[in-house]
């Protein structure tokens, strides 16, 4: 009985990708299930089409550099809690969780304002910025859980048969807590991918990305275009995460592990 519970939720979550996977490959241009055909060519015209292919780059541009800037940012909070717990580093902690708690709009009107006061509001480098605030969390929290599975007693054993911090750090820490480097890193990056709310408050309709360019083409018609994309994104999270999980021991790095 509980499998067959658990079968159809999982049928009940994955039918709406299986119907976009469906109309992507539409071969008549529009949104409809069950389909009409077969066609490729709505894939084909996402690296084709200049809009299409443009907004793709820029998505995947912005979501690498915020998901580079974010752990720039949570790995020295990270470290410095882990060296010495101070009530002003539980506070910075704090800071870096507390933007991704808020509902996404209230952090987008909060960009929006700073940077329409500060004159850069449009510029191309506001969004990166402000998606690496938001999702700072995501590597601050793995790279929380990184450090605290490190066995000091290595590290004390290190620095005693004469090791450098510099030594420590590089030889010691850095292996350990590279698995949750890069899972905080991919969490940033599939999120920054897909988010809508914050980009357009930043650069509103100066750069498409392509959850902006899918809004603005709503305005003009439905095109398969837009399935196809969708299920490109979410291949293309799977195959992060499950990277991720492969290498990396999802579990663990989500803190599911047992404490001796």
């Amino acid at each position: 009985m509980s499998r067959l519970f658990l079968a159809l939720v999982a049928l009940f979550l994955a039918a709406p990708v299986a119907i976009i996977a469906g109309v992507s490959v539409n071969a008549q241009q529009s949104l409809v299930f069950p389909t009409k055909g077969l066609s490729l060519r709505w894939y084909q015209a996402i690296f084709t089409d200049p809009d299409w292919r443009g907004a793709l780059f820029t998505s995947v541009s912005i979501a690498v550099l915020a998901a580079a800037l974010a752990v720039l940012i949570a790995l020295p909070i990270a470290y410095a809690l882990w060296r010495r717990a101070t009530l002003p580093g539980r506070i910075v902690q704090l800071l870096g969780v507390s933007p991704f708690v808020l509902p996404p709009v209230i952090t987008g009107l909060g960009a929006l304002a700073f940077w329409s006061t500060v004159g850069f509001y449009g510029s191309s480098f506001t969004v990166v910025v402000s998606h690496a605030i938001f999702f700072t969390s995501l590597p601050l929290v793995t790279l929380t859980l990184g450090f605290s599975s490190i066995d000091r007693e290595i590290v004390e054993a290190a620095r005693t048969m004469g090791a450098s911090e510099a030594a420590v750090r590089r030889t010691i820490v850095l292996p350990m807590i590279r698995p949750y480097l890069v899972s905080g890193f991919a969490f940033a990056f599939v999120l920054s991918l897909n988010e809508y709310i914050i980009a357009y408050m930043t650069v509103g309709f100066t750069m498409e990305t392509v959850p902006i360019k899918i809004f603005n083409a709503l305005r003009y018609g439905y095109t398969p275009v837009m399935a196809s994309i969708s299920v490109l994104f979410v291949a293309l999270a799977a195959l992060v995460f499950g990277l991720v999980a492969r290498f990396g021991d999802l579990p663990k790095l989500l803190g599911a592990w047992e404490r001796r």
